[in-house]
């Protein structure tokens, strides 16, 4: 199934990683990383740098699922707020997972500085809005229990945020540890490093059709009938990840994205800041390094590909209104649209780790708005279960929690 319609901003921005390198013989490796996306991208780096062998399959051209589609906005906050979440999985356990999603964003730019990877990272202020009055009261809350979990937070009533930040709303949530950037170059860049210095393989239209466990591993086979041998497996798939576990976890949703000619940076809200709502589904806006501005939103459950597509045209307009809304003096003309699909849980939290019971298949699916920080999590606890190392993350995030 096509991950996403359109024309993605990244595809068009990037030079297309044009790699094409099917599996031709059977293959034989350490971990075999299923995905070729930013997790997978991701997972293969901590391997790497673990010295621990990989190899990368993708039934697509690389890095052109998911990741194409992403906004790429680096948020510690997750999309179920920390005030709300505790009662999902407990204060301890919700004060946790918003801390290694702060912390994660740390390690992104770390990673890409690690591998030379000029992705346009770039730090930014994070803004989260009241949509509406009655929304203040969850801000306070949730400003409260992020204060006593010693998080990054100011509270911005209707004068600050007006006078800061040219918004007309009733307040917001504010910190500066939010980052930005191209979803599609990290994770090209990222295979292409270690691709380079000949410690990893990396094989594009390759798709993996049957597995079984054997002993000491698995084999899996591809469509063209080709063996791969390994110890593990990491399942770096995304929503696609259903086929390899035993009941489906999560749901689907469909998103729309827009991206604006460019604009003169003066026009620009202050700070550039990355800007999302209270209201659900929730509108998201960042900026570009060529002063486009993005927004995205507009969600719908999935249901299929072609019913997801036929919205775009009406999306685009209801967008379209809704930046004029938001900063009706900053011209926004759209340039490039899309839709994509991504999946979300009930408690807002991404699932790593093995399904009970299947101790070499690994999964790394960063569900939810912030993928990207989840997925720089997932390779981080999966190369340090197989490096031996112990990680407490490992709970917070488990399939059984």
């Amino acid at each position: 199934m096509d991950l996403h319609s359109g024309l993605p901003f990244w595809i068009v921005k990037n030079e297309l990683f044009n790699y094409y390198n099917p599996l031709s013989k059977n293959h034989k490796t350490e971990v075999a990383v299923i995905g070729s996306g930013i997790t997978g991208a991701l997972v293969a780096h901590e391997l790497c740098k673990a010295g621990i062998k990989c190899s990368v399959f993708d039934k697509r051209t690389i890095a052109t699922g998911s990741t194409a589609a992403s906004s790429a906005q680096l948020q510690y906050e997750i999309d179920v707020p920390l005030c709300k979440m505790k009662k999902k999985v407990g204060e301890e356990a919700a004060a946790k997972a918003y801390h290694a999603s702060l912390q994660s964003i740390k390690d992104i730019e770390k990673v890409l500085k690690e591998a030379n990877a000029d992705a346009g990272f770039q730090n930014l202020s994070s803004l989260w809005l009241a949509s509406f009055k009655k929304d203040i009261k969850l801000l306070e809350r949730e400003f409260e229990i992020r204060q006593k979990h010693g998080l990054p937070v100011e509270f911005l009533d209707d004068k600050k945020l007006k006078t800061q930040h040219k918004l007309n709303y009733p307040a917001a949530l504010k910190n500066k540890e939010a980052a930005m950037m191209d979803t599609y170059s990290a994770a090209t860049k990222l295979l292409k490093f270690h691709l380079d210095k000949k410690e990893l393989e990396l094989y594009s239209h390759t798709e993996i059709v049957k597995w079984k466990e054997v002993k000491n591993g698995y084999e899996l086979e591809t469509q063209e009938g080709k063996k791969i041998q390994c110890k593990y497996v990491v399942i770096a798939t995304g929503f696609e990840a259903g086929q390899f576990l035993p009941k489906n976890p999560m749901k689907l949703i469909s998103t729309y994205v827009l991206v604006s000619y460019p604009v003169a940076e003066k026009e620009l809200w202050p700070e550039r800041s990355l800007i999302w709502e209270t209201n659900s589904p929730y509108v998201y806006m960042r900026t570009t390094s060529d002063n486009r501005i993005m927004i995205g939103g507009e969600d719908e459950d999935f249901r299929d590909p072609v019913r997801r597509d036929s919205l775009l045209r009406e999306k685009i307009q209801k967008l379209e209104k809704k930046f004029s809304k938001i900063y009706p003096e900053i011209p926004f003309t759209t340039d490039m649209a899309w839709c994509g699909t991504f999946s979300s849980t009930e408690d807002g939290l991404p699932y790593i780790g093995t399904w009970p019971g299947k101790d070499r298949m690994f999964f790394a699916l960063g569900y939810g708005g912030n993928g990207i920080t989840f997925s720089m999590i997932a390779a981080q606890i999966i190369a340090n279960k197989l490096s031996g190392k112990k990680d407490e993350r490992t709970e917070i995030f488990k399939f059984e929690r």
